[in-house]
């Protein structure tokens, strides 16, 4: 079994921290909201009521990892929850200043964080709006015309304890934003260094076809850190998407394929064998691809069709045109591509037509899905029809039963590839499978299960 991912660990302890603020924004909302009823401010005590409801709402939503709408509910209520009692009830006097509006900086640096992680118009006018409030509430006497002000004596506690709440709760987000900035940038310093200490490494997953026989493999590329250990794809594939670090990662992922096709050229067991290779939007996109591929292909003097490069969806961020223009010029020097993760992101019978590509993959979620309900099958089924009738080859990733085999080679997939069939393994540990099982038909899947757990 797998060890639990940082990312996982990390995901976690931002819901607590937040499921924590949420709970102390209610509570101190309510003991306002009691201490105003007890004083007889009836208008006030309902008001506050507001944020402790809100916060109660907040805290499902973290509960439930909805943390986007969390962050955009929590910061648009607040921000109105924060003017209105400033105009309402948060009167300036010579005696004591408005303070309410001190944790406008802090809704704001929430919405900095938030916009880190996933940059939108909406947020980014929402934070603008935050900052434009605190401003005019610090720099204005402005006040409703049904303004009820708070009592001088409860005034007096609340110019010491809000300023020390606002206080605390910004020392936080700063804490939360330096670590927000700090750790990708030193995570990809260590996958820098691990480029130069040979740190990183290729697995290889087989890929068997209708037969039983290994087709090819997929190359997935391993970090194995000196004092963490193996680091997994997920933690540390994001940080160099984010730290613009795919391009590098990816010309090394594409070198060692090369040098891996031309090693297995030489030996007929392996000389067939086709090796596909995931390639990143951001570096599909380089200006450079397109000379890089053929510079490796002519480097190692291999077979194109031998190398296939798997692209998701998101390379059509970059648009359609450009995209396939790139494609069939690659596609010219023999290179074949296959399209990954079919059917979760932008998936368009239009440019599927369009673009070259020889393959088309099932993502693992379908294919876990399809024994599960009928709506399941029917959607593999409805891809594979697809993929039929624009004459494309069909690979199933992610198999791992026997019962999901059996139903994707009913419906006509030509290439399996998953746990049924083996793990991801050492180039050496795949040769010398290939070669053991190659010249006899492969054993039926359930067989083989066991047969490659004893080589992993």
């Amino acid at each position: 079994m797998e060890t639990e991912s940082s990312i996982d660990r990390r995901q976690r302890r931002v819901i607590v921290a937040y499921q924590a603020m949420t709970l102390a924004v209610a509570f101190f909302s309510t003991l306002w909201s009691v201490i105003f009823a007890v004083h007889g401010h009836g208008m006030m005590a309902i008001a506050e009521l507001f944020p402790a409801v809100v916060a109660l709402l907040c805290f499902a939503l973290v509960t439930a990892g909805k943390l986007d709408l969390f962050l955009l509910v929590a910061q648009v209520a607040f921000l109105v929850f924060i003017i209105g009692f400033c105009l309402l009830f948060d009167v300036p006097d010579p005696k004591y200043p408005r303070v309410s509006h001190l944790f406008l900086p802090v809704l704001a640096m929430m919405g900095y964080i938030n916009y880190l992680r996933r940059p939108a118009p909406g947020q980014a006018m929402v934070i603008a709006a935050t900052l434009a409030g605190f401003v005019f509430l610090h720099a204005s006497n402005t006040v409703s015309p049904f303004a009820d002000p708070i009592p001088q004596d409860l005034r007096a506690v609340g110019v010491w304890v809000n300023p020390t709440l606002a206080a605390i709760l910004f020392t936080a987000t700063v804490y939360a934003l330096q670590r927000r900035l700090s750790a990708p940038r030193g995570l990809a310093r260590e996958l820098l260094g691990a480029l130069r200490r040979n740190e990183l490494s290729l697995a290889y997953q087989p890929q068997i076809d209708r037969d039983g026989r290994i087709a090819g493999a997929e190359a997935l590329l391993r970090w194995h850190h000196p004092t963490r250990g193996t680091v997994s794809p997920a933690d540390f594939v994001p940080v160099a998407e984010e730290m613009g670090l795919m391009p590098v990662l990816g010309a090394w992922v594409l070198e060692e394929a090369g040098r891996t096709l031309a090693r297995w050229k030489a030996e007929p067991a392996l000389s067939a064998l086709t090796l596909s290779v995931n390639v990143s939007a951001s570096q599909f996109n380089e200006s450079d691809f397109i000379t890089t591929v053929s510079q490796l292909l002519a480097t190692h003097a291999v077979n194109p069709a031998r190398l296939r490069l798997e692209l998701t969806e998101n390379v059509l961020l970059a648009g359609l045109d450009p995209v396939a223009d790139k494609m069939e010029v690659l596609k010219r020097t023999g290179v074949t591509f296959s399209l990954d993760d079919f059917g979760t992101g932008y998936s368009s019978l239009a440019y599927l037509r369009r673009l070259p590509v020889r393959e088309l993959k099932i993502d693992r979620s379908f294919v876990a899905g399809l024994t599960e309900s009928d709506r399941g099958a029917a959607l593999v089924r409805s891809i594979a029809s697809i993929a039929h009738d624009l004459e494309l080859q069909i690979v199933a990733e992610g198999v791992e039963t026997p019962s999901q085999h059996a139903y994707l080679r009913d419906i006509g997939c030509h290439l399996f590839q998953g746990w049924l069939f083996g793990r991801p393994i050492p180039r050496d540990d795949f040769e010398a499978m290939v070669r053991e099982k190659q010249p006899q038909e492969i054993p039926a899947p359930h067989r083989l299960q066991v047969r490659l757990a004893a080589a992993v």
